[in-house]
């Protein structure tokens, strides 16, 4: 459950530097830049979305513009090894539900 968020990989002229294009904004209007080894505040989209990536391990730099999203990874990796699993980590942003996990249930207010 939760809104699914479409996520179309482009191509970018440096090795070790993914874009990512999303169906949503996520800063609005603003720039958000992290840096790994930075801790990370807030609990925004692009906080939160900066913080999974970093968590994944292999992540340098998140740089994040409305809807779109580059990854500078910290080694890059020719056989493109070193991406996988990024882009189901932007897809999975706003899914709260996950097989296993019980939903919250608030009691009604009488």
């Amino acid at each position: 459950m939760g809104q699914p968020v479409s996520v179309i990989e482009k191509p970018t002229g440096r090795a070790g530097v993914l874009r990512f294009e999303t169906n949503r904004s996520l800063t609005g209007m603003g720039h958000e830049r992290y840096r790994a080894g930075t801790a990370v505040e807030g609990n925004r989209p692009p906080d939160v979305l900066a913080r999974r990536l970093f968590e994944r391990g292999g992540v340098a730099t998140v740089h994040i513009y409305g809807g779109l999203i580059t990854i500078e990874l910290a080694e890059p990796d020719e056989s493109g090894l070193k991406e996988s699993g990024l882009k189901e980590i932007i897809e999975d942003l706003y899914t709260y539900y996950r097989p296993g996990v019980e939903p919250t249930v608030t009691p009604a207010a009488e």
